[in-house]
C-alpha cells in the first residue's frame, strides 16, 4: 500500500522537483569594487532585463555617482525612456518600468518581480547559475525551462547570446521506483558568444545586481576593517591600562 501511495505522489509531482534539489550552484566570480564590471553589468541589465523588470529602489544618478559615470554616459548607456509627457527620463528618476502586474500576468502567467534586492534575497550564486541554466522544453509556454527554477515563466531572453541548451537526463532508483532527472545541459544551438564570453557577460550582470541590492556594501566593508583595526589598537591600550591599574593588587 505504501508503495502504491509513493507511486501516486511521484506521478503527480513534476520530475523537475527532484532535479531542483540536486542542482549545484556555480560560484559567481563577482567583485562589486570593480566598477568597470558594475558599469558593464548596468548596461546589460538595461539592455536585457529593464524592459520587464524594474529596479524601483534605485535611481540612475546614484549608479552614475557610485560608478563614476557622467550624466552624458548615463543617458547614452542607461536611459532610453521618456516620461508620461514624452520628455526624456530625468537622471534622478527611479528605475521603474511601464509593465503592470496585470499585463505581466496575462503575458507570462505571473507578475514580474522587481530586481533591486533579488541578488541579496536569492544569493549571487543562485542568480549566476539561473542565468546559465535555461534549456529547451517544448512542453512549456515559452519553449524553455530552467534547472534552478523549474517551470519558470520567464522566457530565455539571453538565448541569442548563450545559444539553446538541451537537457540530458539520467534515471535513478528511489525505493524501487525509477525516477528520471536532469543530469546536465548540453549546447544544442550556439549563440553569438562563446562559453567564456557568456560567463563573463553573466558575471558582469550579476555583479551589477549585487551592487544594486546594497550600493553601500563597499563602504560598509571598508568601514568594517577600519573598526576592527581600531578595536585591535584599543585592546592593546586597554590591556596595558588594566595592567597598570591592577599591578599593585596582584
Amino acid at each position: 500500500m505504501k508503495k502504491q501511495i509513493l507511486i501516486l505522489l511521484l506521478s503527480i509531482l513534476p520530475l523537475a522537483v527532484y532535479a531542483e534539489g540536486n542542482v549545484h550552484l556555480e560560484h559567481a566570480p563577482i567583485d562589486t569594487s570593480d566598477m568597470a564590471s558594475v558599469q558593464r553589468g548596468a548596461k546589460h541589465f538595461v539592455d536585457y532585463c529593464f524592459s520587464c523588470h524594474s529596479a524601483k529602489y534605485m535611481r540612475f544618478n546614484r549608479i552614475g555617482r557610485d560608478t563614476g559615470m557622467s550624466d552624458a554616459e548615463l543617458r547614452e548607456n542607461l536611459i532610453f525612456t521618456t516620461n508620461a509627457k514624452g520628455a526624456p527620463t530625468k537622471l534622478g528618476a527611479l528605475m521603474t518600468v511601464a509593465m503592470t502586474d496585470d499585463y505581466a500576468k496575462q503575458a507570462f502567467g505571473a507578475a514580474v518581480p522587481d530586481l533591486t534586492l533579488e541578488a541579496r534575497a536569492r544569493g549571487v550564486d543562485w542568480v549566476y547559475t539561473y542565468l546559465k541554466s535555461f534549456y529547451v522544453d517544448p512542453h512549456r509556454p515559452t519553449g524553455v525551462n530552467n534547472t534552478v527554477f523549474p517551470d519558470v515563466a520567464m522566457p530565455d531572453v539571453l538565448a541569442s547570446l548563450q545559444g539553446m541548451q538541451k537537457a540530458m537526463y539520467k534515471t535513478e532508483e528511489h525505493q524501487g521506483i525509477q525516477v528520471e532527472s536532469i543530469d546536465h545541459l548540453e549546447l544544442e544551438q550556439p549563440g553569438s558568444m562563446t562559453e567564456e564570453e557568456y560567463d563573463a557577460f553573466v558575471a558582469d550582470l550579476v555583479n551589477f545586481m549585487s551592487y544594486l541590492s546594497e550600493p553601500v556594501q563597499n563602504e560598509r566593508k571598508s568601514l568594517g576593517w577600519k573598526v576592527l583595526l581600531y578595536l585591535a589598537v584599543f585592546f592593546v591600550f586597554a590591556y596595558l591600562l588594566k595592567k597598570e591599574y591592577w599591578k599593585d593588587v596582584h
